[in-house]
This record gives structure tokens, sequence and C-alpha cells, in this order.
């Protein structure tokens, strides 16, 4: 009995590390990707305020708010076949966004860290 709970309680674990996977980015990644592939889109989540604030925003990129994604999913119709790189000030919001993009059948994956790691790894 014990080795089959050992064995379930690793499974899942490892379910859950392939399922986050798939569905996250690191800030390094990101990084990377903007400078190597000019297909990926990133969509960040914060308020049109935000973007204009100490945290900044990168070039070229879709806001569309949080509380606004789900009426305004249609704009991002015409990325659905693209990878969606969803971000925020700190990985947060982006995480709910990149949840629903994801039921909704986008290829999007949160950026862990979000603005405030994205900051330090391009002063860096």
């Amino acid at each position: 009995m014990l080795k089959v709970l050992l064995i379930f309680i690793i499974g899942i674990m490892l379910f859950k590390t392939n399922a986050q996977d798939k569905t996250e980015i690191t800030v390094k990644e990101l990084y990377s990707k903007i400078k190597t592939d000019s297909s990926i889109i990133i969509l960040d989540v914060r308020t049109p305020q935000e973007l204009s604030g100490h945290l900044g925003k990168i070039d070229n990129v879709i806001n569309i708010p949080l509380q606004e994604i789900e009426s305004r999913i249609s704009e991002l119709e015409k990325h659905r076949d693209k990878e969606i790189a969803v971000i925020c000030r700190s990985g947060n919001r982006s995480h709910y966004a990149t949840q629903f993009l994801n039921k909704n059948g986008y290829r999007a994956k949160n950026v862990l860290g979000g603005m405030i790691e994205y900051q330090k790894i391009k002063e860096n």
C-alpha cells in the first residue's frame, strides 16, 4: 500500500511539472525569444497606466488588461496559431490570463516574475 501511494504521489508531481513547463516561460527565455523569434506575441495584462509607469513596457506589446480579457479576446484571434507570452507586473495576473487563453484554444505561456524580473534582465 505504501509503494502504491508513493508511486501515485510521484506521478502527480511529474504530471504537475510537465503541465507547468508547457504553460510557463522564464524571463530569460522570453528575452531570448524576443531577439530571435519575430513571431512571438507578447500580451501585457496590466492597465494602460502601468505601462507608462516605472517598470515600462516591452516594445510592440499588445495591451489588454486582465479585467477586460474575456470581453476583448477576439482581438487576439489573428494570433491564435502563434505562441503568446503573457506578462504583468509580477506574474500573478498573467497566470490567470494564461489559463483563460489556453482554455479558449490559444497557445499562451505565463512569464514568470513578470516585468519586475524582465527589468532586472534588461539592466544586465
